[in-house]
């Protein structure tokens, strides 16, 4: 198995690297509560997906 002939530098690994970072994610406005949500997901305030509840969410004494 071909070894390399010499040690590949930072540089050079990060420039080859430099589209594999993280993009923020993305977030929608729940249409119920008004909170930011990931799409496609359910609403973990108010627990509403699509316009109907779906998740039984327990309110929190504070």
């Amino acid at each position: 198995m071909p070894n390399p002939k010499y040690k590949t530098s930072r540089s050079r690994t990060r420039r080859r690297r430099s589209h594999l970072g993280l993009s923020t994610a993305s977030l929608n406005e729940c249409p119920r509560c008004h909170e930011p949500k990931l799409p496609h997901r359910v609403c973990g305030s108010c627990g509403h997906y699509n316009g109907r509840e779906v998740v039984k969410i327990k309110e929190t004494v504070a």
